[in-house]
């Protein structure tokens, strides 16, 4: 899923809900070992250790960051000027049942200033065109950049900016939150990452990701990999929104429509190309832990801007394109943007 319950830091800022302007300044000092001359294009290669960026090190990036580190990899979280000097001062701060509890130090800065093998982009699609400004595309033209967001249109928004060959979609499934700057929940007993594209590509990456504790695996099918979690992230994130309900509570006391909302979505999957069971996506539902949220829930909570359009409206819009009713998601998707958490 990620939709996890904070994809980057919590807030409609650039990157982690501090700053909203890039803060020029000092790079900060290295504190995993010296700066290497990335090598990664493309090929089989990947540096171990490998010089990589976290853009957005909110609850699903500042968990990956740390276990990166710990990894022993050389880690640099762009994030604003509080959260870069937090993290500089502090590193990341992490509670896991999956993982134990355990501090590391990263790098921080407001902006990446140097080439990296891999850039993680994990902020929210709210905040995501001002937060790729920081990320200049000469410091990735020799790397990959991996983005972990909710929904799917974000990745020609990447490619746009970085090359087709330099973007490598994934999806995550992980419940972590972050709970202020260099702290993190994680909740969920698992941390998933699918990466889309040819298996020769992205195996050194999806090896570097499961040394680190993740498990990762390559997928060859981008479609399949991209709706197999909007059909399940859809209906959980406007489900558990617009009723203020856990999942738990969605799949007891809203079961049918969350089995009809299942289908629609599922549905649009289908027409856009990719194999989808409405049975097993229901069963997922079943097996996840009931006193999970969305992070949509969660910013609808706290009074933080929704991925609404990136997650709702993307799945409008491609049912739209071909000719799919889903009217159980139109009406769930009107009534959020008149106001979330309204009563049933």
């Amino acid at each position: 899923m990620h939709d996890s319950t904070s994809a980057n830091g919590d807030s409609a800022a650039p990157v982690d809900g501090d700053s909203t302007t890039p803060v020029n300044g000092d790079s900060a000092t290295p504190v995993n070992g010296d700066s290497a001359t990335p090598v990664y294009s493309g090929s089989a290669a990947m540096p171990s250790p490998a010089a990589i960026a976290v853009l957005g090190p909110g609850g699903v990036g500042g968990l990956l960051a740390a276990l990166l580190s710990r990894a022993g990899h050389r880690v640099v979280c762009i994030a604003g000027e509080e959260t870069a000097d937090t993290l500089r001062r502090h590193g990341i701060r992490v509670r896991s049942g999956q993982f134990g509890d355990f501090t590391v130090k990263v790098e921080a800065d407001t902006e990446l200033r140097e080439p990296v093998d891999l850039c993680l982009v994990t902020v929210k699609h709210t905040a995501l065109d001002p937060a790729l400004d920081r990320v200049p595309a000469e410091h990735v033209a020799a790397g990959l950049v991996v983005p972990l967001l909710n929904g799917f249109e974000h990745t020609e928004t990447l490619r746009g900016r970085y090359g087709a060959r330099q973007v490598a979609p994934a999806v995550i499934r992980v419940e972590s939150t972050r709970t202020a700057p260099g702290v993190i929940d994680h909740g969920s007993p698992f941390t998933e990452i699918d990466l889309a594209g040819p298996e020769e590509r992205l195996a050194p990456l999806a090896a570097l990701l499961t040394a680190a504790g993740v498990t990762a695996r390559v997928l060859p099918d981008e479609d399949a990999v991209l709706w197999a979690k909007l059909a399940f992230l859809a209906p959980f994130a406007l489900l558990t929104t617009r009723y203020r309900l856990p999942i738990g509570g969605v799949r007891t006391e809203r079961r049918e429509e969350l089995a009809a909302l299942v289908e629609e979505t599922t549905a649009v999957g289908r027409a856009c190309g990719a194999p989808m069971d409405a049975a097993r996506v229901l069963a997922r539902y079943d097996a996840f832990p009931a006193g999970s949220k969305s992070s949509m829930q969660r910013d609808a909570e706290a009074g933080r801007p929704l991925e609404l359009d990136a997650i709702g409206g993307a799945l409008l819009r491609a049912a739209d394109r071909h000719g799919v009713p889903v009217p159980i998601a139109e009406r769930l998707v009107a009534e959020l943007s008149a106001g979330p958490g309204i009563d049933a």
